[in-house]
């Protein structure tokens, strides 16, 4: 939460009004407010029969009203807003959110899409709709999944290919919905998914086996953001991914989810099955890890899968009276989940909740709305300015034209596992608000047609990419380049890159808008355009904000998160989850455009950096007429690291410098920075020696 939230004066209370709840109506300990979560979730477990027990057990948790106990969701969605429950606020895709590399605007995002949450479990609550999906206080959120291959589908759900970047981020996320760590009540539960090594392809993540993972790359990369936000955020909850790891399904995996995550990392909150997971563990299509559904169940809670998001736990009561699983170890699970929910508040009285006090009218408000506008006009990347053709001037009002397939696709800005927004501004819409001259031509995927509706045009402004409709979460899709909802390749659809190519052709100049969830391999477009933005899904202001830095009143800030190969033969096999290839810390040919990649309308020049009582300085100048902000990232390499990356980040600032003025920078190296792969303890450590700071263009060599 941030600080000025207007409920922080009211949490201020929330302690009081908990010490003066009436006792009178207490019949159980369980139901005291003053006991701790952890003895009111053992004491109620106590009173819990079998069957009883079971039903709480899964994503729908079944009441038990002999002892008050209410309903609850465990499945609900904050992806990048509150999720498939009605009108929210709808923000740009995670992937443009780490564009921004914004953390603190990240945090508020999130402060709001809890809010947002909460007035809507409060309204279920008092219209007695709680039973219905996605409207609990339990969301599944942040993914965290490392971006490692640019052709899965879901990469655009996550913070990308970074593990730093994304370990930042997630923490945000996490802050933001489960609101201030010192709260009587937590605001939401947050989860960190899809635990572990799981980043596509999705044809195959209900069978695949993750394993010969080298201990560096699991540790480095693929569990570094999950530490950081079990250690460092305190999520409430994890999710256990789909696929196989070493053998066995991650939703069974005791060197997961208990050498790891509980004694390694002290996690103490709840891990919850992906959808259907537990399926994968015995039916034909998946692992063919378990002999039934009441042998996998059981090994799933053995291992430390708490609640399943499916029905399979039902037969958890036939693996007790098998001797599968005793109900002890049941217990210990449901423990877990209860006192989770007691954190929320989830069986007190709701006058004694300040959260429940939020009033509707933020949901979305006009302070949510300028917060969506302000991240789609931060995550925009420009990554193609010839001869300074942008911005646009407001006043040529001659021969500018809109085309494309994503012109005027509100659904495409939503991104997916989206809210439907009250309006959202579709790039046309944003567009012709500025200038009303401009031409929409309506798109139809003939080449001499689309040319020639625009034979009149000087400038256009090409609206392509991809949609949610094509890349996403095991989908059925027939289209060239796309399976399962992955690519099999990561150029635009042919019919666009003709079109513009016959464009170019015809004397035109032509700006490239792509909307995409991921990178887009670009080369022809080299040639056959004059500038290019990369502006994601970007919610519902994302049309304004793409036509705001198009015309200059909003200088672009956005860098890439991802790299943007140049064709899917730079990249190694889909199925290959070892990182030498994989992202620009492994990756050593030439790509397009490089992660960390974005132009400025301004010039910025860095002074000569130094570093000291772990502090990086620098100076910044603004070497041109405008204001504009710089993002510094700030990258170290190990000397004599041969088997490690070439470069990872380990910092980064936006920084505001004013057109012609120079700027003082101090970025934070801790400790911390220097973790890195200790090859004799096969552990990651604050390790001594010499390292590289790389940034900018410049290097500074140190000892640490």
């Amino acid at each position: 939460m941030t600080r000025n939230h207007p409920f922080q004066r009211v949490l201020m209370f929330a302690c009081l009004a908990v010490a003066s709840f009436s006792l009178q109506a207490q019949k159980y300990p369980y139901q005291n407010p003053n006991l701790s979560p952890k003895e009111r979730a053992q004491n109620l477990c106590g009173r819990l029969m079998l069957e009883e027990k079971v039903g709480l057990m899964m994503n729908f948790s079944r009441p038990v009203e002999r002892l008050d106990v209410p309903v609850f969701q465990w499945w609900s969605e904050a992806l990048h807003g509150v999720g498939r429950n009605g009108n929210a606020t709808v923000f740009p895709i995670t992937m443009g959110m780490a564009a921004t590399f914004d953390t603190l605007l990240v945090e508020k995002i999130f402060t709001a899409v809890s809010d947002e949450a909460r007035i809507k479990h409060n309204k279920a609550h008092r219209l007695g709709t709680q039973r219905e999906m996605y409207q609990g206080l339990s969301f599944w959120t942040p993914n965290i999944n490392i971006f490692r291959d640019p052709r899965w589908g879901r990469g655009q759900e996550t913070y990308g290919e970074d593990p730093y970047l994304t370990a930042v981020m997630g923490k945000s996320v996490v802050r933001g919905l489960q609101g201030p760590a010192d709260s009587h009540y937590q605001k939401l539960l947050a989860c960190a998914k899809h635990y572990a090594v799981h980043s596509g392809p999705e044809w195959s993540r209900h069978r695949y086996n993750a394993e010969n993972i080298k201990l560096r790359d699991l540790h480095e990369t693929y569990l570094y953001a999950f530490r950081a936000l079990v250690k460092e955020a305190k999520v409430a909850e994890i999710m256990c991914a789909y696929n196989r790891f070493e053998g066995k399904p991650c939703c069974g995996s005791d060197r997961l989810l208990q050498q790891i995550l509980r004694e390694e990392w002290g996690f103490d909150g709840l891990v919850t099955s992906d959808c259907g997971a537990i399926d994968d563990f015995w039916k034909d299509y998946g692992h063919h890890y378990s002999k039934n559904k009441t042998e996998a169940t059981s090994q799933a809670v053995i291992a430390g899968t708490d609640v399943e998001c499916g029905s399979s736990y039902g037969s958890l009561v036939d693996g007790v009276k098998e001797g599968r699983i005793k109900e002890e170890t049941i217990d210990k699970s449901l423990c877990r989940l209860l006192e989770a929910r007691f954190r929320l508040g989830d069986f007190d009285d709701p006058h004694l909740n300040p959260w429940n006090r939020i009033p509707e009218e933020r949901l979305c408000c006009k302070e949510f709305a300028d917060l969506a506008l302000e991240a789609a006009r931060k995550s925009i990347v420009l990554l193609r300015n010839e001869k300074n053709i942008l911005p646009l001037s407001e006043n040529d009002t001659q021969g500018l034209y809109i085309m494309g397939p994503n012109a005027n696709d509100e659904e495409m800005q939503w991104g997916n596992y989206n809210g439907f927004p009250l309006h959202t501004i579709t790039l046309a819409e944003g567009i012709k608000t500025i200038n009303p001259s401009a031409t929409l031509i309506p798109w139809k995927r003939d080449v001499q047609q689309q040319v020639e509706a625009a034979a009149n045009a000087k400038t256009v402004i090409f609206c392509g990419g991809i949609s949610p409709r094509l890349e996403g979460e095991e989908m059925n899709v027939n289209e060239p380049g796309f399976k399962g909802g992955d690519r099999t390749m990561i150029e635009m659809p042919q019919n666009q890159r003709d079109i513009l190519a016959a464009l170019h052709k015809a004397g035109k100049r032509v700006i490239l808008a792509i909307c995409s969830g991921s990178a887009m391999g670009l080369v022809p477009e080299q040639q056959s355009t004059d500038a290019i933005l990369q502006v994601w899904y970007g919610g519902q202001a994302g049309g304004q904000a793409v036509a705001e830095v198009l015309f200059g009143r909003v200088n672009p800030s956005g860098r890439l998160p991802i790299t943007f190969y140049r064709n899917v033969d730079q990249l190694p096999d889909f199925e290959d989850y070892n990182m030498e290839g994989h992202t620009y810390r492994f990756f050593r040919g030439e790509p397009l455009y490089p992660f960390g990649y974005g132009l400025s309308y301004s010039k910025f020049v860095y002074g000569k950096p130094r570093f000291a009582d772990g502090k990086l300085t620098l100076s910044v100048s603004n070497k041109s007429k405008r204001d504009g902000e710089e993002t510094v990232l700030v990258y170290l390499n190990k000397v004599g690291d041969t088997d490690g990356p070439i470069r990872t980040l380990r910092a980064f600032q936006r920084v505001e410098v004013p057109a012609g003025s120079t700027q003082a920078v101090s970025i934070p190296l801790p400790d911390s920075a220097f973790e890195w792969w200790d090859v004799k303890s096969n552990a990651m450590r604050i390790l001594p020696g010499q390292y590289v700071i790389q940034v900018g263009n410049q290097r500074l060599k140190i000892n640490r």
